[in-house]
């Protein structure tokens, strides 16, 4: 638990004080957030905002992951349980800074061309399939030494489904389908200001939560799993809270100063890289199907959307008065913080059901 609050504090406190200096930073580097004319309330007075702050809660999450290993060598060795870095942060951080690289490289495209056009999406889709296959690769071939994988040849749901075998190179196209689908769902959530980063931090603290309780239940755990028929299958828990805590708590940092009226948004290199760190924490703690109610939000937006395009594309008309769906309710007369409250109520609801038949499993077979 030291290391899990170590790397929060770290993180929130990097992030925090780090957002400001990011702001004049890009503020002198004229990086500010090109806005299409769109007609939406919301968009009046952004032109200009910085953009790509989502690098400073990036760079916190791996500084304050490194903190947390330091904390963690202050503790009896008989309490440690994962020395680090292991395969599964080199898997969560990786996905989580090279999903923001793809991003990164479509703000600098956006603020050098000073228009909302950056990356093609098939080049922005390509770039997530690559980073999700390299590290999709070395999540299902690299074997710890007690002969675990960050991720498994099965579709998890709250563990592992024993009918569900894909095999590797299965698991490893599942890998993708996960980073990919979670770092769009994300940017096309990232359209208000504080929107995505709230619900980014409750679906983050929801791993957190997840992580340390498999740590608690871990079945590489001898004292725990002497006494008790259920465990949990995982590799490198621990290192999953450590993770999941320190990317929740740079978030709460960083919307200190992405909350209304924005004074940084944290661009693509912050939602692709938030997104793919997601669906990273949903294939490592065997919980892939599970993160379609956890990240509820975002799976809502992203159906929304696909069901707005395919609606237009097929027979003309459009569903919604516009997607992403908070335009939608825009365009209804509701506030940008009403939208924004509200859109983080379902998040939470989403959340507190997922963690809630997460529990429940577990009940159900330690009862």
């Amino acid at each position: 638990m030291r290391a899990v609050i170590v790397a929060a504090a770290v993180a929130f406190i990097i992030s925090l004080l780090g957002t400001p200096v990011a702001i004049r930073v890009f503020t002198a580097l004229k990086a500010g957030q090109p806005i299409r004319s769109i007609g939406l309330a919301s968009n009046e007075g952004k032109q200009g905002t910085p953009a790509m702050g989502g690098v400073v809660f990036i760079v916190a999450t791996v500084l304050a992951y490194v903190a947390g290993h330091l904390a963690l060598a202050t503790l009896p060795e008989r309490q440690i349980a994962q020395e680090g870095p292991t395969m599964t942060a080199l898997v969560l951080l990786g996905v989580f800074v090279f999903c923001g690289a793809v991003g990164f490289l479509d703000d600098y495209l956006k603020v050098r061309r000073r228009n909302s056009d950056g990356l093609s999406a098939k080049g922005k889709l390509l770039g997530q399939a690559i980073v999700g296959a390299g590290f999709g690769i070395a999540a299902l071939y690299v074997v710890s030494t007690n002969g675990q994988t960050v991720a498994s040849e099965h579709i998890s749901l709250i563990r592992d489904i024993s009918w569900l075998n894909v095999g590797k190179v299965g698991s490893v196209m599942v890998f993708v389908f996960v980073i990919t689908a979670m770092s769009n769902g994300v940017n096309l959530t990232d359209g208000l200001d504080g929107l995505a980063t709230g619900a980014s931090v409750l679906v983050l603290g929801a791993y957190a939560l997840i992580g340390f309780w498999q740590y608690r239940h871990w079945c590489a755990d001898d004292a725990y799993a002497r006494v008790n028929d259920y465990c949990y299958q995982v590799r490198d828990p621990l290192e999953i809270a450590i993770i999941a805590a320190a990317a929740a708590a740079a978030c709460v940092g960083f919307l200190w100063w992405n909350a209304s009226p924005a004074r940084i948004f944290m661009g693509d290199v912050g939602s692709l890289g938030l997104g793919g760190l997601i669906g990273g924490l949903a294939v490592a703690t065997r919980t892939t199907l599970l993160s379609v109610m956890i990240g509820g939000l975002f799976v809502i937006i992203t159906t929304t959307w696909v069901i707005q395009i395919v609606s237009f594309r097929t027979t003309g008309k459009r569903v919604f008065r516009m997607v992403p769906l908070h335009h939608h309710f825009e365009l209804a007369g509701w506030s940008e913080v009403n939208i924004v409250v509200r859109f983080w109520i379902v998040a939470g609801v989403c959340v507190a059901v997922g963690l809630g038949l997460f529990y429940s499993d577990f009940l159900a077979v330690v009862g």
